[in-house]
């Protein structure tokens, strides 16, 4: 039988929504009712320009009906509900067999009804990611201390799955499953603690939880970050869980930081960072409210369309607020930037024209779905200068190398190239 993938979040409904009369006799779902196969093996890695890249394969999304789902054909409710296909590619999915309930084959009017599994099967492309070493910092028989590289997600999630930290060193390691006990965003470097069995990871989220663990992080900032340490103690909101957007509110949560900055080479400054509480993208967003934003921070950064709205000193206000999510929406869909669960996911349909065959005979599309082959971006474009440097408690500590742009004779004109080059040598 094939092992439970322990990543996979099932879509969390309402008892209203899942069409149930009570919370009393509801049933109770046990870890079956949500599965996925645990391809960790099926995966085929390649490697092209300095990206580590996942050959396309055949992916299942299985969710529940929705309680509003109930008594409406299969195509009525993916041509109304998920928009972003046509109604003769569902009719295409449909007749191919892609789209299934409780793994049956079925016809445009079948009917949903309540506890129907919908499983929807997609050719998928997974976004390449940094091909750079996971360095080993510790391992014992209980855990392993990594050095994360920037650019690669810890696990799946959105449209990254085998591209993740946990799947390649599952792979690389032949361990069946691994517990990450703290995360780091996709662009963030630096020490992860990953425990090879749950007690330890409990363990350490305890420390986590209890504030016992000391943080320290480095990065780089514009301008000259000022003398001594800096503590900002402004509350942090989340403006748009979708596209995971953070900033400084009235209504935010107690968020604590200090800073200091290490060096100055002219243009920008490497400060260390300690943060007291752990807020989503705490450190990123005190920095751009204190006015020195993470040099090369794509959503925090002085570089963006969004940046008016993101004012140095002032806590956010709701017209605000909605300002700056109608201006990322305009910037990029929200599937860009949401993670789906099972639910939302299923409508990851792919775009294989209606006869089954690839809508072009462009090289540049998939022969077997027509997406497009050109995805991801570049390296240097992954990752920005957000690195975990020391972690500390009672009995243990880790750290890992400062990165290259945390160097004192680090120049700006010469990123690009020192990116290939570290990532080169991480190999």
């Amino acid at each position: 039988m094939a092992e439970q993938n322990p990543y996979y979040v099932a879509a969390k409904l309402s008892e209203k929504e899942k069409g149930l009369p009570s919370k009393k006799k509801a049933r109770r779902r046990n870890s079956n009712d949500f599965r996925e196969v645990d391809d960790m093996h099926t995966a085929v890695y390649f490697f092209e320009n300095e990206m580590r890249k996942v050959k396309p394969y055949f992916f299942e999304y299985k969710s529940y009906a929705k309680g509003r789902w109930f008594g409406r054909t299969i195509l009525d409710v993916f041509s109304s509900e998920f928009r972003d296909r046509s109604e003769d590619y569902y009719r295409y999915a449909i007749e191919r067999g892609l789209l299934t309930i409780n793994g049956n084959h079925v016809e445009v009017d079948t009917i949903l009804k309540n506890g129907d599994v919908i499983g929807h099967k997609i050719h998928r492309h997974e976004p390449p990611c940094t091909d750079q070493a996971i360095k080993i910092v510790h391992e014992d028989d209980d855990l392993f201390v990594i050095d994360k590289p920037g650019g690669m997600p810890v696990h799946p999630v959105g449209r990254y799955r085998h591209n993740t930290i946990i799947h390649v060193l599952r792979k690389e390691r032949n361990i069946p499953k691994l517990f990450p006990a703290n995360r780091l965003d996709l662009p963030t470097s630096g020490l992860m603690l990953i425990a090879k069995n749950s007690a330890r990871a409990m363990k350490i989220e305890r420390e986590m939880s209890g504030g016992l663990i000391r943080k320290q992080y480095v990065c780089r900032v514009d301008g000259k970050f000022p003398d001594g340490e800096i503590t900002c103690e402004a509350p942090i909101k989340c403006i748009s869980y979708k596209m995971s957007i953070n900033y400084v509110h009235a209504e935010g949560k107690s968020s604590i930081t200090k800073f200091e900055r290490l060096s100055f080479n002219g243009k920008t400054s490497v400060v260390l960072c300690k943060p007291l509480t752990g807020r989503t993208h705490q450190i990123r967003v005190h920095l751009r409210y204190l006015g020195y934003p993470i040099a090369n921070d794509p959503l925090y950064g002085n570089g963006t369309s969004w940046s008016p709205w993101l004012r140095p000193g002032e806590r956010m206000l709701e017209n605000d607020a909605r300002l700056l999510v109608d201006k990322l929406f305009e910037y990029s869909p929200v599937e860009a930037w949401e993670e789906p669960d099972s639910a939302t996911a299923a409508s990851a349909a792919p775009s294989t024209a209606p006869n089954g065959s690839a809508q072009d005979s462009d090289e540049t599309r998939c022969q077997e779905c027509s997406a497009s082959l050109i995805l991801g971006k570049n390296y240097d474009q992954l990752c920005i200068f957000l690195h975990a440097w020391k972690y500390s408690c009672n009995g243990w500590q880790y750290e890992t190398e400062l990165p290259f742009w945390a160097q004192e004779d680090f120049n700006e004109d010469d990123t690009p190239a020192k990116f290939k080059n570290s990532f080169m040598e991480g190999k």
